[in-house]
């Protein structure tokens, strides 16, 4: 591994901090400024929505790679826990994510048709995120980012089935504890989901890389040597769909979704 100067370092630090922030901010202008000004039709309106989300959601994620190459896991936990909660204060009805899509359609919250060109949007965005960085990569300003656009490896260290069943039980159980905390709206909700989630992550980290979202998956690891187009679409997306759609399963049972209510409400005294 390259060593790095303590100035060269800094620069490292600032790069990775403009470019993560950057994206956040021209994401935010655009998505709550200049969709909602141009465009009246609704669904069009949410599917550019989605796609600008993805797109931010990914281009950070590929950036924080970076500051995890150089700074370490703990410093990149940090990060994303804070835009989890950042994430949820702004993006609203935005998912950026197709099994919430698939969730609002078996709950019938959203048309099929509409779910669909959700999905499609999202999958746009991971495409068009990738492309982003590697013309920001290919501009060389930290040397961290010196041929970074044009190599990939894949995060899957285990088989597809074992990583398959990683995904999609810690899928399942960040949904789980998601809707139990939007069920009872403690104060700090936002922060609890994201110690969780970015828990869950650190836990498959190793093992699958953690990602429990399809287009982010896609986004970043899509045709990356280690594992096959077959195994990528088995382990990212049929493993958190999946996943997902046990939560909402298992949150139909009273026995679950009650105990799960009670057990993290607070205790009135």
């Amino acid at each position: 591994m390259k060593k790095h100067s303590p100035s060269n370092k800094m620069m490292e630090g600032l790069v990775s901090s403009l470019t993560i922030a950057s994206h956040m901010a021209l994401s935010h202008v655009v998505r709550r400024r200049f969709i909602p000004a141009v465009v009246d039709n609704e669904v069009v309106k949410g599917c550019l929505l989605e796609l600008v989300a993805v797109v931010e959601m990914c281009c950070v994620s590929f950036e924080l790679a970076v500051v995890a190459d150089n700074f370490g896991a703990a410093l990149w936990a940090f990060l994303v826990f804070l835009i989890i909660i950042w994430r949820s204060k702004t993006w609203a009805s935005v998912t950026a994510c197709p099994y919430s899509l698939l969730e609002q359609y078996v709950e019938g919250s959203v048309k099929p048709s509409h779910a669909l060109l959700k999905v499609v949007a999202q999958l746009a965005g991971a495409f068009i995120s990738y492309r982003l960085m590697r013309q920001l990569w290919m501009l060389e300003l930290t040397a961290s980012h010196v041929g970074r656009g044009l190599e990939c490896t894949a995060d899957l260290r285990v088989s597809a089935m074992l990583g398959f069943f990683i995904e999609c039980f810690l899928t399942c159980a960040c949904c789980l504890v998601s809707r139990t905390l939007g069920q009872i709206k403690l104060k700090y909700s936002s922060a609890i989901n994201s110690f969780f989630t970015v828990s869950m992550v650190l836990l498959a980290f190793d093992y699958s890389g953690g990602y429990f979202n399809p287009v982010l998956a896609t986004g970043l690891k899509w045709s990356c040597h280690g594992h096959t187009n077959t195994e990528h679409i088995l382990v990212y997306w049929a493993g958190s769909i999946l996943g997902s759609m046990l939560s909402l399963r298992l949150w139909s049972l009273p026995s679950i979704s009650i105990n799960l209510v009670d057990r993290l409400r607070p205790k009135e005294e």
